[in-house]
């Protein structure tokens, strides 16, 4: 199972990232959209204005999932046909690569027809901004910007962690994602109790983020964008987002095109003034099907690098921690170890303790895709 285990994860990871590329978001019974009204009914039971109820909130709402697809992944050990199945069902409903490059093109599309009034209402697929007042520069640069950072939420940070956790990890990782989404913004309600939901967000998104703005920069000749500008952009301005996160991809992709991203953003009520990131124009109507063309490359590079990872670094990773155990455990393993700790840690202690325990979102199915700006230091 050593061996297998590894390769059915990789091979799922292809599979559906390959559905998602095929078919996109599912248009009715989306897992994600259920997970989200369930989360919702959740919230309502154990919503408290401080901290210590939203972190209770966000353990049992993302270690749900964990559960769930940790027992799936034992289950499924000895199966490397049904663990690939369903690692491919799960980064299909975890993705949302397909339903982000259709946004921005169709945003694309909707400016250079002229029709404002449309592009304005097709705003909310993507991000929290208020459009009433936005013209087509402005309406595009939330476009790239929201492109940028989605390519990280939406695709590169499931396939890291899927292929770092498997299952557990795709499921967990769109768990923390969505709740994020949900109550990670800043707002009189959400003010302390959705600072856990964000602050694991941000913590699970600090390598995907980074990553994605490598591959931009790597990927950025296909939209006749120039590497070493991005790669430029990239190091001056990344960090001057409020976001430790956004400004990673924000910034790559503002060198990738070669535009300036940033400025006054409105949120239904509040006002932000980012700082700005890269150089040249403003972004126009024809930048967003080059953003979507740099998005769908970058999420085949990490595929790629998602679908090699389990086979080997990961195994690698995988027989030193199994090592490390057995010298621990004198070459017994983890039942020895367990049962050193005596009859609670042994028996039913252990069982106890797993027993109890405004951002729009873009598609159909409610993809989880983040609202750029609307949440917490973004």
């Amino acid at each position: 199972m050593r061996r297998t285990a590894p390769v059915a994860n990789a091979v799922g990871l292809l599979a559906g990232y390959a559905l998602d590329r095929l078919l996109g978001d599912p248009r009715r019974w989306h897992p994600v959209a259920g997970f989200g009204q369930a989360a919702g009914a959740l919230e309502r039971r154990l919503y408290r204005p401080d901290r210590t109820a939203g972190a209770a909130f966000t353990a049992l709402a993302v270690g749900g999932p964990v559960l769930l697809g940790a027992v799936a992944a034992a289950a499924t050990r000895h199966r490397p046909v049904a663990r690939a199945a369903l690692v491919a069902a799960g980064t299909w409903t975890v993705l949302g690569g397909r339903t982000l490059r259709h946004e921005a093109t169709t945003m694309g599309r909707t400016l250079r027809g002229g029709d404002l009034p449309a592009a304005r209402r097709r705003l909310g697929h993507l991000c929290g901004r208020d459009p009433s007042t936005l013209g087509e520069s402005e309406l595009a640069r939330a476009t790239v910007e929201s492109v940028a950072e989605n390519t990280s939420d939406a695709v590169v940070a499931p396939l890291v962690w899927g292929a770092v956790a498997g299952l557990p990890g795709l499921l967990g990782y769109r768990a923390a994602n969505t709740l994020d989404a949900m109550v990670g913004h800043r707002s009189a309600r959400y003010a302390r109790f959705g600072t856990p939901a964000a602050r694991l967000d941000d913590v699970l998104n600090l390598v995907p983020s980074r990553l994605t703005g490598l591959l931009t920069i790597a990927v950025a000749p296909v939209a006749h964008g120039d590497r070493q500008r991005a790669w430029r952009v990239w190091r001056r301005d990344r960090n001057d987002h409020p976001s430790p996160n956004a400004g990673q991809c924000e910034a790559a992709m503002a060198g990738a095109l070669g535009v300036r991203l940033g400025g006054r953003n409105v949120y239904f009520g509040r006002s932000e003034v980012r700082p700005f990131l890269g150089d040249g124009p403003r972004p126009e109507a024809r930048h967003l099907k080059r953003a979507a063309r740099i998005s769908g490359s970058v999420g085949l590079a990490a595929v790629g690098l998602a679908a090699v990872y389990p086979v080997t670094f990961g195994r690698l990773v995988g027989a030193v921690s199994r090592r490390g155990l057995s010298a621990v455990t004198g070459g017994r393993g983890l039942g020895a170890l367990v049962g050193g700790l005596g009859p609670v840690a042994a028996g039913g202690g252990l069982r106890q303790v797993g027993a109890g325990g405004g951002r729009r979102l873009v598609g159909a199915g409610g993809r989880g895709l983040r609202a750029v700006g609307a949440g917490r230091g973004r």
